[in-house]
């Protein structure tokens, strides 16, 4: 299963999963991860991932902060 990794605005965001059973999730520095508290719809593709997780935390942006990235896999 492929996880996309994003710093979103500077907070780390993983998802795993494919178009229809997408999963976050917060990814501790030690391996761990916890459930993210909100949910990906079916709806958004790979490509789109970036884009939704952007229009759901434009809030979080700050000038210092304010794009989200694509991060390599690990």
């Amino acid at each position: 299963m492929n996880t996309h990794r994003f710093n979103v605005f500077g907070t780390l965001v993983a998802i795993s999963g494919k178009p229809g059973a997408w999963q976050a999730f917060y990814p501790g520095n030690d391996g761990t991860r916890r459930p993210a508290d909100f949910i990906v719809p079916a709806d958004v593709t790979e490509d789109g991932l970036a884009d939704y997780l952007a229009d759901l935390f434009h809030e979080d942006a700050t000038p210092r902060r304010n794009t989200v990235e694509r991060l390599p896999a690990n």
